[in-house]
C-alpha cells in the first residue's frame, strides 16, 4: 500500500539547495534506513515527509497516521500505558530527569501504542546501551508498518532495513537490501567507475597514438627528386598532396572522435589514515593500567566492590555494559589517578570526553588540531579530509560547528597528539557513518594501547581485541573480540541448560519409580519416606523447569 508520495521536491537553506528529489514513493512494506554525511539533509527529509517542515517546491502526500521518535523533541503525550511502561522498563509518566536511554524508550513505547501505520525514527540508538538497542531492534522488528529511520548504527540497519536511502549532494538514491548489501553495491559501483575510467584513458591514449603516427606519415612525405622532369614532378606532387590531404582528414576525424569520447573523471581514492607514531613515545611496560580492590559507593548505591582489572600494553579494550553500571565512573577514576588505580610510568594518555573540553571555541579547526599535534600538518589535513573537513572547511572556527562536527575535530586533535595510551568515551555518538568508518579504520591500525567505551556493536567488534564488562560490582576481562565474547558468554548458559535437562531426566525417572512403589508397595518400602520424597522431587522438578 502506498503511504507517501513525493514529487519534484526542493528545499533550500538560504542559497544552499539541501534536497532536490524528483520522485520518492514509500510503501507499507518498506523498512528504509536513511544515511548520508552530517548536514546532508537526513532530518530535513524526515521532517518534510511528515509535513513538520514545508518544502520550497514540489508536493508531498501523506496517506495515513504516523509516529515520530525524535532525539530532540519531547513526546506529544507525557504518559503511556502501564503495560508499555512495564515492557520497556520505564516510568509511565514522562519527566526531564529520565536518562537519555529512558527518554528514547519512552518515545518508542508511546509510538508503538498509537496504532500508526508509519514509524519515523531519528537516531533512536543514541545514548542507548546495548541492551536497549536490542530491545529497539526487537520492537521495530515486530512493528507492523512502514519504518523510516536515520541511524549510524550499521548492525541496527542490517537487522531492520530492506532498503537504504542515501542522500548525497541533495539527491537521493535507493539501494535494495540492508546496509551490508548497500556497502557491497557501493563497492561494485566504485569498481565500475574505475573500470570505465581506465577504458576511457586506454581508448584516448590509443587514438592519440594514431594521430601521432599519422602526423609522422605526413611529415615523411617526400618532395619530388631534383632529376625528375617537370611533368613527372607535377604528377608526384599531386600524389603527395592527395596522400597528405587524406592523412590530414584522418587526423581531424580521430581528433573529433577524441572530443566526442564520453569524459570519465578519475575516481577519487580515499586516503587511508595511518597514525604515524614515533617510536620515541613507545611504552615498554607489560601492564599499562591495573586496578586492585576498587570500591565505590554513590548515595548508598554500590558501583564497585573489591573489583580488579588489568590492561596490557598494545591491547584494544572495549568497556561495555548497561547504562548506570559504572563505566563513566571507572574512566573518571582512571583520569583522576584514583589510589586504587595504577598507571604505568611513562604512559601519556589522550582522553576523549563527550564534553569535548579540549577544543578552543575561537580557534579554527586546523589551529585546534595542530596546537598539540605530534604530526606534520599535511598528515593532519589528510586525517581531517577523511573526516570530511576539506579545503576551506579546516579554517572554520569551532564555535560555528555542529555537535557531530565537534566530535570529529576533538577526536582528530586527540589522535594527532604525542600519546601512547588512548581512552575514548563514546567516540561514535553523533557521527555519520563515513566518519565513523574512517575513525574505525584508524583505530584498527593504531599500535598503542586503547581503552574505549561504546554501545556500537559493529565498532566494538571491529576494533576491540579485549572486552571489559562490569557485572555484580566486579570488573570482568575477556580476551577476544565482541563476537567471541558473546559466544563464550552464551556457552555457560547452554552448558547449564544441558545440566538442568540431565537432572530433570533423572528426577522424572525417580518419580516414576516412587509412583510405582507407592502404588504397589513391598514389605521393605517405607511409605512415609517415599511420600515425602515424592513431594520433594516434584518441588525440585518445578524449580528446574522454571529455569529452562
Amino acid at each position: 500500500m502506498l503511504l507517501i508520495e513525493c514529487s519534484n521536491m526542493k528545499k533550500y537553506f538560504g542559497d544552499r539547495l539541501i534536497l532536490d528529489i524528483e520522485d520518492l514513493k514509500i510503501y507499507s512494506e518498506d523498512r528504509i534506513g536513511i544515511i548520508g554525511v552530517n548536514g546532508a539533509g537526513k532530518t530535513t527529509l524526515i521532517n518534510i515527509l511528515t509535513q513538520k517542515l514545508e518544502a520550497d517546491e514540489g508536493w508531498i502526500k501523506l496517506h495515513g497516521r504516523y509516529a515520530y521518535i525524535s532525539q530532540l523533541e519531547a513526546p506529544d503525550n507525557t504518559s503511556i500505558s502501564s503495560e508499555m511502561a512495564s515492557k520497556f522498563g520505564i516510568p509511565s509518566a514522562w519527566h526531564e530527569n529520565l536518562s537519555g536511554g529512558e527518554k528514547t524508550r519512552f518515545k518508542l513505547a508511546q509510538s508503538l501504542d498509537n496504532n500508526s501505520i508509519m514509524l519515523f525514527a531519528d537516531e533512536p540508538t543514541s545514548n542507548v546501551d546495548m541492551e536497549g538497542i536490542e530491545l529497539l531492534e526487537q520492537s521495530f522488528g515486530e512493528y507492523n508498518g512502514a519504518l523510516i529511520l536515520i541511524s549510524h548504527d550499521r548492525s541496527f540497519l542490517d537487522k531492520l532495513c530492506n532498503k537504504i536511502l542515501e542522500i548525497e549532494n541533495g539527491r537521493i538514491k535507493i539501494y535494495h537490501g540492508n546496509y551490508s548489501g548497500y556497502q557491497a553495491k557501493k563497492i561494485q559501483e566504485k569498481e565500475r567507475v574505475e573500470f570505465e575510467y581506465q577504458q576511457y584513458v586506454k581508448e584516448k591514449k590509443r587514438l592519440e597514438e594514431v594521430i601521432s603516427d599519422t602526423k609522422e606519415k605526413v611529415r615523411r612525405i617526400k618532395k619530388a627528386p631534383k632529376r625528375m622532369g617537370n611533368s613527372e614532378a607535377r604528377l608526384h606532387k599531386m600524389g603527395d598532396q592527395k596522400a597528405k590531404a587524406t592523412l590530414d582528414r584522418a587526423v581531424k576525424n580521430i581528433a573529433a572522435r577524441i572530443e566526442h569520447l564520453e569524459v570519465k573523471e578519475k575516481p577519487k581514492k580515499a586516503e587511508r589514515i595511518q597514525l604515524d607514531i614515533a617510536d620515541s613515545n613507545r611504552l615498554y611496560s607489560k601492564i599499562v593500567l591495573e586496578g586492585r580492590k576498587i570500591s565505590k559507593v554513590f548515595s548508598n548505591k554500590t558501583i564497585f566492590r573489591d573489583a580488579d582489572f588489568t590492561i596490557y600494553n598494545g591491547t584494544k579494550t572495549a568497556l561495555i555494559g548497561p547504562n548506570g553500571c559504572g563505566k563513566s565512573t571507572l574512566i573518571k577514576m582512571i583520569m583522576k589517578q584514583d589510589n586504587a588505580v595504577k598507571i604505568a610510568q611513562g604512559a601519556r594518555i589522550g582522553y576523549f570526553s563527550q564534553d569535548m573540553y579540549i577544543l578552543k571555541e575561537n580557534m579554527t579547526i586546523i589551529e585546534n588540531v595542530m596546537e598539540t599535534s605530534g604530526s606534520a600538518e599535511n598528515f593532519a589535513r589528510t586525517l581531517l579530509a577523511r573526516l570530511l573537513f576539506k579545503r576551506e572547511d579546516i579554517y572554520k572556527k569551532v564555535n560555528m560547528l555542529s555537535g557531530g562536527e565537534r566530535v570529529k575535530v576533538s577526536l582528530a586533535k586527540i589522535l594527532l597528539q604525542d600519546i601512547n595510551f588512548l581512552i575514548l568515551d563514546e567516540p561514535t555518538n553523533y557521527m555519520d557513518i563515513t566518519s565513523l568508518e574512517a575513525i574505525e579504520e584508524a583505530l584498527k591500525d593504531y599500535d598503542r594501547t586503547l581503552l574505549f567505551v561504546s554501545h556500537d556493536r559493529r565498532f566494538v567488534d571491529s576494533v576491540a581485541d579485549h572486552i571489559m564488562t562490569i557485572e555484580d560490582y566486579k570488573i570482568n576481562m575477556f580476551q577476544g573480540n565482541y563476537q567471541e565474547y558473546l559466544s563464550r558468554r552464551n556457552k555457560p548458559l547452554d552448558n547449564q541448560k544441558q545440566e538442568i535437562e540431565k537432572r530433570v531426566f533423572v528426577l522424572q525417572n525417580r518419580l516414576s519409580e516412587i509412583v510405582g512403589k507407592l502404588s504397589l508397595p513391598s514389605k521393605n518400602d517405607d511409605i512415609i519416606a517415599l511420600d515425602k520424597e515424592y513431594y520433594g522431587v516434584l518441588e525440585e522438578l518445578k524449580k528446574l523447569k522454571e529455569n529452562l
